[in-house]
């Protein structure tokens, strides 16, 4: 076995076989084992007392009888007796040390009762004929060994077999290597990263900062020359699913450097001061390495801010590894060359003291894909997957926002089942429309028992959102409508939202009216409400008390907020605010919510014969699209301002790649007239 595939993954230390050690104990046990079977074989042919007395006595064919231990008679015949047909079945195997063993053996309950026995024979013979009789005591080692060192050698093997595991995936050494550090070593060789930064798309802002990174470990002088530093750390900041991770393995793809990688929960055990032996474990392999990277993914989870009370949230075996993180990560002694890269989407709850300049140096926050960024993401999931001809990805790069990395994978492997499942030979736009509407509505239940009058309910509901929505210059986008039965919801519609940096009051009223849209078609048309409404009132109600409380959109409240964005209030024991504005910021929600209620009543009487129309569609198709919109309501007048922005960075892109691609051009251009001046200079 070479140099390199002994070596442990943990900190280049050999691996020590514990397979040898285990097959010394197998090899032990099989051996007693069978030395017990050998000894059993040797014994005697067990026979019963009135045989021994009716036809070996009788027959006078008896030599000498063995009484061993006072419990079991041993019977030796007479060498011409040993022909006998009637003692085929004696035994014929030797004894201990190759001695010719007993032929027969049976067992006596009193030796004083057996001894009287054997002296009324003896009386009856003369001479030779007497039967001599000898009394042996013996042990069994073989029995009495293997009767101690069995149990003992299952206690060991089972002391053995806990202690491994309760050393927690330390390797070797089992209970004592449980303070090891977990992190797993990827190097040059088998264990190397086969993702680099061209598998990760979108995110250009994120890689440029964690290229330099890299770039500063393979060139240090570069930066050093002019007085730069190495950077401690880098903090990857966002939420679940936009490609933290994934940016990591693409730094330890690209470097040529060690890069550990470890989760923050691995430092985490039930013994006290595990974590901080693992911690000083984990940095003393990087010290050994450097340089080199070192990568603690969710490190919320030995990070979250110390608690100022000894008793109230706390937890000291935890305080105790980020206490000997932060020491390690800038303590006196300083690690040169070891960089630390860490990723949460917690970042509100870690300590502050490790979000200081000389620890995280660089906070990089990767963020939710904008439209470009889910382009760039579709292009790399879309790889393996056969799409037809008709395929258009910027429609479904606008139908997807919000979505995270992950959210887009799972739509590319979600369309192309669905489209396996329709015994299609290519994956089309339906069938990535249809993905979409099963991962955000859940799976259609075209089952689900509805009556017609609740059906019709849904379908006036659906309706009054269009209608609303279609109506208002802020309000998204109606891409379709339908009353399949989704997940929980009875019915649903799709929109298109523009991806706001800021928004407005205005728009977000707007947002609020279409929402109470469905509630107020179903008091117009029916007289009466149902409680259909329950998510568009609790999304209602939110954003409403977000506008009042925390963006400061009421005069009365006025310009103040209450909102805490390092979420600490979740442990404070009273409000932000007094009885007295708490009132008024119930009272002031109350109101918003009922203007903009009576906002979408008016526009629903105003456009109730189309609605009605649009309705009854909607019963009789089950689904609605865009084109049904414009056919009925006609066109909408408001001129599409956040269209024309994303043509106007898609056209900047292309003239960027454009420019790029001839910078690129001019540097092999200028290469090759270097070179071809060297060759002429050298002849």
């Amino acid at each position: 076995m070479s140099e390199d595939n002994n070596l442990n993954s943990q900190g280049g230390e050999p691996k020590r076989n514990n397979k040898s050690t285990i097959w010394i104990f197998v090899a032990i046990a099989v051996g007693f084992i069978i030395l017990q079977f050998v000894s059993s074989m040797s014994s005697s042919v067990e026979i019963d007392r009135l045989r021994f007395e009716q036809e070996m006595i009788q027959n006078n064919d008896v030599e000498k009888l063995v009484v061993v231990n006072n419990e079991r008679v041993e019977i030796f015949l007479k060498a011409e007796s040993k022909s006998k047909d009637v003692y085929k079945d004696r035994s014929k195997s030797s004894g201990n040390f190759g001695v010719q063993g007993a032929d027969y053996f049976f067992n006596i309950g009193s030796i004083d009762e057996f001894s009287e026995v054997v002296s009324e024979i003896n009386k009856q013979k003369e001479g030779s004929d007497k039967i001599s009789v000898k009394y042996e005591k013996r042990t069994d080692f073989m029995s009495e060994i293997f009767s101690w060192i069995l149990p003992l050698g299952l206690i060991v093997i089972l002391w053995f077999f806990i202690f491994k595991r309760m050393g927690g995936g330390g390797g070797s050494g089992g209970i004592f290597s449980i303070g090891k550090s977990k992190a797993k070593l990827f190097e040059n060789g088998k264990s190397k990263v086969k993702i680099d930064f061209s598998n990760v798309a979108g995110l250009e802002e994120a890689k440029i900062e964690v290229q330099e990174i890299v770039d500063f470990l393979k060139k240090p002088d570069k930066y050093t020359s002019l007085g730069g530093k190495i950077p401690k750390g880098a903090l990857l900041i966002g939420p679940p699913g936009t490609g933290k991770t994934l940016l990591a393995k693409a730094v330890a793809g690209e470097a040529n450097v060690p890069f550990f990688s470890i989760a923050g929960s691995d430092f985490v055990e039930m013994f006290v001061g595990v974590g901080a032996s693992r911690v000083r474990d984990l940095f003393g392999q990087a010290k050994a390495k450097a340089p080199c990277i070192v990568f603690i993914d969710e490190i919320d989870a030995i990070g979250r801010a110390r608690s100022k009370g000894a008793s109230f949230n706390s937890n000291d075996e935890r305080e105790n590894t980020l206490n000997q993180l932060l020491t390690e990560m800038d303590g006196f002694d300083t690690n040169s060359g070891v960089i630390i890269m860490a990723a949460t989407n917690r970042s509100d709850i870690l300590d502050p003291a490790l979000m200081r300049a000389g620890r995280f140096d660089r906070q990089i926050h990767v963020e939710l894909p904008d439209l470009n960024e889910r382009e760039d993401i579709f292009k790399v999931h879309l790889a393996p997957i056969k799409v037809s001809t008709e395929f258009d990805l910027q429609t479904l790069a606008k139908q997807t926002p919000g979505f995270s990395g992950a959210d887009i994978a799972n739509v590319c492997n979600e369309a192309a089942l669905i489209a396996a499942r329709r015994n299609k030979t290519s994956v089309d736009n339906q069938d990535f429309l249809d993905a979409i509407d099963r991962i955000i509505g859940g799976l259609e239940k075209k089952n689900k028992i509805i009556t017609r009058s609740e059906k019709k309910t849904i379908a006036y509901h659906e309706a009054g959102h269009a209608t609303v929505s279609w109506m208002l210059e802020h309000a998204h986008p109606l891409i379709k409508v339908t009353i399949v039965p989704r997940g929980q919801a009875l019915g649903a519609a799709w929109y298109q939202p523009h991806e706001r940096q800021i928004t407005t009051r205005e728009q977000l009223l707007d947002e609020i009216c279409s929402t109470l849209g469905g509630r107020a078609s179903e008091e117009i048309n029916f007289a009466k409400i149902s409680s259909g409404a329950l998510n568009d009132l609790e999304r209602v109600t939110k954003q409403a008390y977000s506008m009042i409380a925390y963006l400061g959109m009421s005069e009365k409240v006025g310009n103040v907020s209450f909102y805490d964005s390092q979420g600490r209030n979740e442990y404070a024991f009273q409000k932000p605010y007094s009885e007295k504005t708490g009132e008024l910021i119930d009272a002031e929600v109350k109101e918003l919510i009922e203007i903009q209620y009576k906002r979408a009543k008016k526009i629903i009487i105003e456009h109730k014969e189309k609605l009605q129309e649009l309705a009854e569609q909607l019963l009789k198709n089950e689904v609605i699209f865009t084109e049904d919109l414009e056919r009925i309501f006609g066109k909408r007048d408001f001129d599409d301002e956040y269209n024309e922005e994303v043509k106007m960075i898609r056209q900047k892109n292309i003239e960027r790649l454009k420019k790029k691609q001839e910078e690129e051009l001019e540097a092999e251009a200028k290469l090759k007239n270097v070179e071809e001046k060297d060759k002429e200079t050298k002849f």
